[in-house]
């Protein structure tokens, strides 16, 4: 694939790699901040028409749904080249686009009735922010980039959005595909490296910014919006517990808990990335993860068999083997993988780590890629200690056979979301927030239209006839 858009042609190009090959098939436009700046241009000018039309949002909302699916195989093929993601992670986060612009679609602010007392009818109205930036990651680039745009259309905001530069593709043609069925300027693309997203976060005539990706590149974003007093929503990444209850069927939950580490190669901000398993069943755990580790078939994401693809880039790859090598040194014991495949790409096998210390690296930090720490306990209470002494509070999770039991323990985990017997699964009708330094602000449901909407009360006496 090259570079089509007319209007690549006004600054340079880079190149984009497929990570199961590690090399490049396709180069993007690096916009520049002329482009940026009629990009958001072209977003104020629809922004007015698009707020004040809620049916016709809905009618192109449902419309742009049916795109999106109609242009799946497209898509999906280009998602896979990109990201490295099996073809099946793919075409499901495709669905999940579709899906969530029909959600929203039947979303609109409710006008509500204050009453106070006094012979005055008060209103709370709701009024969309404006033009909203959206910065998105690697790791889901088109669900993530849903998940921004579909509550800022169903609030009436237009949006601009810059992808991450290692998977810039399948986002700019999802723009070319709502682009045949949304007004113009409504929903605009910008691609390229740094400083794009600086500006654009910073930009004047953008109302809100809304981010997803590292800590450290979130505290950055937050400073240019803050400069402007822009509203921000920031999804920084989790280093989610699971805790085993010593109730817990092992072989029952060990699918479950396998592959709820290690979809997208373990590249999910909400995977499960450390585990906390009793004395009584931690041999069991470590013995029934690494033989799904040791049989799960890692290889090209087009290739139809393949569950678990490479790394997206490589420094990420890096880092992967570096938390490895430094909890070996740590005198953790590797029960499967632990190396890097004798092939072409970006691939690491799945690794299940045994005996980790508590306070190595992989354990306290977000390794995100297919590497999963088993930690030993003797004491429940010492483990949600364990399970809470972390920076993040994004999700966690509770496996036991007694619900009421496992209920008892989510609910003394810090995070914004727990789930018990399963993990990181979320419907389009919930909040998705994080605690601590996982996030600021709200995605998700109801909550996440409202995040792009700002309350306005009108009062007005009472009409004589009351």
């Amino acid at each position: 694939m090259t570079v089509t858009r007319a209007d690549a042609h006004r600054g340079t190009v880079f190149d984009v790699v497929n990570p199961a090959t590690g090399e490049v098939f396709a180069q993007a436009p690096q916009h520049s901040p002329a482009d940026l700046d009629a990009a958001v241009a072209r977003a104020c000018t629809a922004w007015p028409a698009w707020r004040a039309d809620a049916a016709g949002r809905r009618a192109a909302m449902i419309e742009a749904a049916a795109a999106v699916e109609h242009s799946g195989p497209e898509l999906a093929t280009l998602l896979t080249r990109e990201q490295g993601k099996p073809l099946a992670e793919s075409r499901a986060e495709i669905a999940r686009v579709a899906t969530r612009l029909r959600h929203f679609s039947g979303l609109t602010p409710r006008t509500e009735l204050l009453r106070d007392g006094r012979a005055m009818r008060s209103e709370l109205r709701w009024r969309s922010l404006g033009p909203v930036a959206a910065i998105t990651p690697w790791n889901f680039p088109l669900q993530l980039a849903s998940a921004k745009i579909a509550p800022a259309f169903a609030a009436g905001s237009t949006v601009v959005l810059k992808p991450s530069p290692y998977t810039p593709l399948a986002t700019a043609l999802l723009e070319s595909v709502l682009g045949a069925v949304l007004p113009p300027g409504v929903f605009g693309v910008v691609t390229g490296r740094e400083p794009l997203g600086s500006l654009l976060a910073g930009h004047p005539d953008i109302a809100h910014v809304t981010f997803t990706g590292s800590i450290a590149t979130g505290r950055k974003v937050a400073v240019q919006a803050a400069r402007g007093l822009k509203r921000v929503t920031l999804e920084l990444g989790g280093n989610d517990a699971a805790i085993i209850l010593d109730d817990a069927d092992v072989a029952q939950i060990a699918d479950a808990l396998f592959w709820s580490a290690f979809r997208n190669c373990g590249q999910v901000c909400m995977a499960v990335k450390r585990v906390y398993a009793p004395d009584r069943l931690y041999d069991d755990v470590v013995a029934a993860l690494a033989f799904r580790a040791r049989r799960a078939i890692v290889g090209d994401g087009l290739a139809e068999a393949t569950r678990i693809g490479p790394v997206n880039n490589v420094p990420q790859l890096e880092r992967v083997e570096l938390l490895v090598a430094a909890s070996r040194a740590a005198g953790a014991r590797v029960a499967a993988g632990g190396h890097r495949p004798d092939r072409p790409g970006y691939f690491f096998a799945p690794t299940i780590l045994a005996d980790v210390p508590g306070d190595a690296a992989v354990v306290t930090e977000e390794q995100f890629g297919p590497v999963l720490p088993v930690i030993r306990y003797s004491n429940l209470d010492t483990a949600v200690r364990a399970a809470n002494a972390t920076r993040f509070g994004l999700g966690g999770s509770v496996w036991g056979t007694d619900l009421d039991r496992a209920a008892a323990v989510a609910d003394r985990l810090e995070c914004g979301t727990v789930w018990i017997n399963h993990h990181a699964e979320l419907s389009l009708a919930q909040p998705f927030t994080g605690m601590k330094d996982s996030g600021v602000g709200v995605a998700g449901g109801e909550w996440g239209m409202y995040g792009n909407l700002r309350p306005m009360v009108v009062h007005r006496p009472e009409s004589a006839d009351g």
